[in-house]
């Protein structure tokens, strides 16, 4: 599941549906009824991120931090039931030409933008793979081209299958969806799956009845060695109203051994 669950505002929300108060209890109610394996989130200060992983259960764990130089602010956490994967090591990169760098900025991004990798190895079946979970720039396309080709880059550079989430803030079409599935080396999961249990709504519905549209935002792309059973994009409110001004976006996926070394140690 790939969640943009919007930040806690410090300022007093004019809407009550924005109120962190009202939205809490509607994004327990989701992660309770669905209960996903791994969930990237986006827009989450570290409390919400906390949030999150104890609305799942005890056995579940998050990685990451915030986007700030000191790590502080908002972040794009992963949350995995550690039950199931094992986290075998993971990474917070700057998307910028200082990636090591916390905090810093480039092409024109107004605030930092981030990735957060993380490398699993599931018990079930000793196959691992790596998870990279991103929020690119809401106004910079260039910054998106970019920060596309840092992610295009760590899955090239992996000997690992690949699954990406995020809020990218760019349409099917888009330059920064075009470089990440470039030369098929990520699939785009609702194109590839076996069946759709949603319409493909808009997913950033903003608090309001979500439209059919093929204009999306947050997405889930996957290694073609996933074999994608189902994707969704979840439109279900939960005490009254929906979680977030983004709907999240879920995928049922199964990794097929394809090549020597996909089995952790």
């Amino acid at each position: 599941m790939s969640w943009n669950i919007r930040r806690r505002s410090r300022f007093p929300a004019l809407r009550s549906a924005d109120r962190w108060s009202e939205r809490a209890p509607r994004l327990q109610g989701l992660l309770t009824t669905e209960r996903p394996t791994v969930l990237g989130v986006q827009e989450a200060l570290a409390d919400q991120a906390f949030f999150a992983q104890a609305s799942l259960g005890d056995g579940y764990r998050v990685t990451g931090r915030g986007r700030s130089a000191a790590g502080r602010g908002e972040g794009t956490p992963i949350i995995y039931d550690a039950e199931r994967l094992e986290m075998l090591d993971w990474e917070q990169t700057a998307l910028s030409r200082r990636p090591n760098t916390p905090g810093s900025r480039s092409w024109g991004s107004i605030y930092p933008r981030i990735m957060v990798t993380a490398s699993f190895r599931d018990r079930a079946t000793g196959l691992c793979f790596l998870i990279i979970n991103t929020h690119l720039d809401h106004l910079s396309e260039r910054a998106r081209l970019m920060a596309a080709r840092m992610l295009r880059k760590t899955v090239t550079d992996s000997s690992l299958p690949a699954i990406v989430t995020g809020d990218l803030n760019a349409g099917a079409d888009s330059a920064a969806m075009r470089e990440l599935q470039h030369r098929g080396m990520l699939e785009e999961t609702w194109t590839v799956a076996g069946r759709h249990r949603s319409r493909q709504w808009d997913t950033f519905a903003n608090y309001a009845p979500p439209q059919a549209s093929s204009r999306r935002v947050d997405w889930i792309l996957a290694s073609p060695s996933f074999q994608v059973a189902s994707a969704a994009v979840n439109a279900e409110r939960y005490a009254g109203g929906w979680a977030s001004d983004h709907l999240p976006v879920q995928a049922v996926m199964r990794l097929a051994e394809a090549w020597p070394g996909l089995r952790g140690p």
